[in-house]
């Protein structure tokens, strides 16, 4: 007698239809406020191919409907963490940094806490760029930093503050030898951040659609690089719930590639891509 063969599923050849994609486009807006164009359906093709692997499912359908129903919301959050995660490098957009170095740090209030909020740090290679600079520029004088993200997998990869060796090229030297940590034996080609400034950032899951926790004031936010994904009716809504935690005097950062032009009135434009909140 012979052995029937199992039918597997070749799970690369699995096509996600408009159909299909419309429906992840559509959850990824209501929760994130994310818009994916038409050019995006590659990316959640690749991105969800291996949770069908993993459930041995045939069709991305069947994932929609499994990370939507009602025992569903621990995959949906590993499927929202697919799909909204993005690029970042340590020191990204340097001027920003010469800028708080120059301008916001000398001028900031005496006796006070200084505080800021990277409020879309994914794996944390931004809130500890900014820690490396306050702490290096503020040494002993008390400062604060919050870093918050929607995705739950890059706040664990931030909290760990473990890079392999070839993401840290854009970190000044003098910072790699003061805080950072190079891997030896099986932690060979990476790079730890040193403890003092991976127990001083303050990690915490938030998505910016949704209204802010009450964390006080800040002197700083900074919300680069993400705007680009919203529409403009989203990114008036995200940027007035944090200029609500934005000190009067204190400064807006976003991205180069942004602007706040007809989205907000109440910022008066410093130099491209730097706000000031009167």
């Amino acid at each position: 007698m012979t052995a029937q063969a199992v039918y597997k599923p070749n799970f690369n050849a699995v096509v996600l239809q408009e159909k299909e994609f419309a429906q992840f486009r559509d959850l990824i807006y209501r929760i994130a406020g994310i818009n994916m164009s038409p050019a995006k359906k590659p990316l959640v093709t690749s991105r969800l191919a291996k949770r069908l692997q993993h459930y041995g499912l045939a069709s991305y359908g069947e994932y929609f409907q499994m990370i939507t129903a009602a025992n569903g919301q621990t995959e949906l959050q590993t499927a929202v963490d697919l799909l909204t995660t993005n690029e970042t490098h340590f020191f990204r957009e340097p001027k920003h940094f010469d800028f708080l170095r120059q301008r916001i740090l000398p001028a900031r209030r005496p006796g006070k806490p200084f505080r800021i909020w990277s409020a879309a740090c994914s794996s944390g290679e931004e809130p500890y760029s900014i820690e490396m600079m306050l702490d290096d520029v503020l040494g002993h004088a008390p400062w604060e930093i919050v870093a918050s993200d929607l995705s739950v997998r890059v706040l664990e990869q931030a909290r760990a503050g473990l890079y392999p060796v070839a993401r840290v090229m854009e970190i000044p030297s003098r910072y790699l030898s003061n805080y950072c940590l190079k891997g030896t034996g099986s932690q060979e080609g990476t790079l730890l951040i040193e403890r003092k400034l991976r127990e001083r950032v303050q990690f915490m899951h938030h998505n910016l659609t949704e209204a802010p926790p009450k964390l006080g004031e800040f002197d700083v936010i900074f919300l680069r690089n993400v705007m680009i994904y919203f529409d403009q009716q989203t990114k008036r809504q995200v940027v007035k719930r944090l200029l609500s935690l934005l000190r009067p005097g204190g400064h807006f950062l976003v991205g180069h590639s942004e602007t706040l032009n007809g989205i907000n009135e109440d910022l008066r434009l410093v130099q491209p891509a730097v706000y000031l909140k009167p």
